[in-house]
C-alpha cells in the first residue's frame, strides 16, 4: 500500500490530480486517461472473458476523474468500441473519445495496416456506429500505410473531417518528419508514440509536440515486463518509495512534460484504481534523477 506521502487525498475525482491538457485547443482532457485495448479477449480479439467487469472499469474510469478514453476500431476488431457504448451511452457531459482506424485484424495479435481511402471511410463510418456518435471528437490515423501515398490516407481524413465526421486528426508511431508532411495537408492536433521511462525513441516526437503545444499521447506507457517486473529497475524504486511500479512509471510520466496524455489500460477495477492513485503521486528533485538513471531501450 502507498505510504501516506503518496497517497490519494479522499475525493470523488482523484485523476484531476494529474491536471489538464487542451487537445486541438478546444477539448479539454484530464491528462491521466484511459486506454481501452484490453477490455477485449485474449490477442485483443473477440470478447473479454468477464464483460461485466469490463464495462465496471469504464464506468468506474469514469467516476474517478477520467474524461479521455482511447480505443481503435481494431480492438476486438470493433469490441472496445462496442462496450465503451454500451458501458457510457449517453455519453456524459465532457467526455472525449479518441479512437483509430488504418488497421486490419486477419486475427488473435495480427496486425495489417490498411490506408486505402475506401478502408478509412468504411473504418471511420462503422466506429461512429459502434460508439454510437455523430462525431468522433479525435480520429487518429494508427499507423501510415506504407503501401498507399500518404497524401491519400490523410486527404481521406481531412474528407471525413470536412463532412463533419471527425473533429480533430491525430497520428500514431510517427518520426518528426511524418508529422511536419502530415501538417502540410491536414492540422494535426495528437501524436500516439511508444514512450515510457524505459523506452524513450520518441524523445524527438515529445520535444516537437512540446512546440507545437500538440497532445503526445504514449502507448505502452508501463513497458509491460520492463517496468513492473521483479528485477525491473523501477520495482527496486517503487518497493523503497512503498507504492506500485506502474505508479512510479505513470507519476513519471504526467511530470515529464505537460503535453504528455498517459493512457493506461487494464480489464481490472482494482487495477484501474491503483493506476488513477498515481495522479496524486509526488516526485521530487532526488527522486527524478534516481528515475533519470533507469536503464531505458533507447
Amino acid at each position: 500500500m502507498p505510504n501516506q506521502e503518496f497517497a490519494v487525498q479522499q475525493n470523488q475525482a482523484p485523476a484531476k490530480k494529474s491536471g489538464e491538457f487542451l487537445i486541438g485547443g478546444d477539448l479539454r482532457v484530464t491528462r491521466l486517461g484511459f486506454g481501452a485495448m484490453r477490455i477485449t479477449g485474449d490477442g485483443i480479439w473477440g470478447a473479454p472473458s468477464n464483460r461485466a467487469e469490463a464495462v465496471r472499469v469504464l464506468r468506474r474510469a469514469v467516476e474517478l476523474g477520467i474524461n479521455f478514453i482511447d480505443t481503435a476500431d481494431s480492438y476486438g476488431p470493433g469490441v472496445s468500441e462496442e462496450i465503451i457504448a454500451e458501458a457510457l451511452h449517453p455519453y456524459p457531459a465532457g467526455l472525449v473519445i479518441a479512437t483509430k482506424g488504418g488497421y486490419v485484424r486477419p486475427g488473435p495479435n495480427q496486425w495489417v495496416e490498411n490506408g486505402k481511402p475506401e478502408h478509412l471511410r468504411s473504418a471511420c463510418e462503422g466506429s461512429l456506429r459502434r460508439l454510437r456518435l455523430d462525431r468522433i471528437d479525435l480520429y487518429q490515423l494508427h499507423r501510415i500505410d506504407p503501401k498507399v501515398p500518404a497524401e491519400e490516407q490523410l486527404g481521406t481524413l481531412k474528407g471525413l473531417q470536412a463532412q463533419g465526421k471527425i473533429k480533430h486528426i491525430g497520428l500514431s508511431e510517427v518520426s518528426v518528419r511524418q508529422i511536419q508532411h502530415a501538417r502540410t495537408i491536414v492540422p494535426i492536433v495528437s501524436v500516439q508514440n511508444r514512450y515510457s521511462v524505459t523506452d524513450r525513441g520518441s524523445e524527438d516526437v515529445l520535444k516537437y509536440c512540446e512546440k507545437e503545444k500538440m497532445g503526445f499521447i504514449p502507448w505502452f506507457p508501463l513497458a509491460a515486463g520492463r517496468v513492473s517486473g521483479s528485477e525491473s529497475p523501477v520495482s527496486r524504486i517503487a518497493a523503497r518509495w512503498k507504492v506500485t511500479p506502474s505508479q512510479v512509471a505513470l507519476a513519471w510520466l504526467l511530470v515529464r512534460s505537460s503535453v504528455i496524455l498517459p493512457i493506461p489500460g487494464t480489464s481490472r477495477v482494482e487495477h484501474l484504481e491503483e493506476n488513477v492513485a498515481a495522479a496524486a503521486l509526488r516526485i521530487d528533485a532526488n527522486k527524478w534523477q534516481e528515475l533519470e538513471r533507469v536503464p531505458r531501450a533507447s
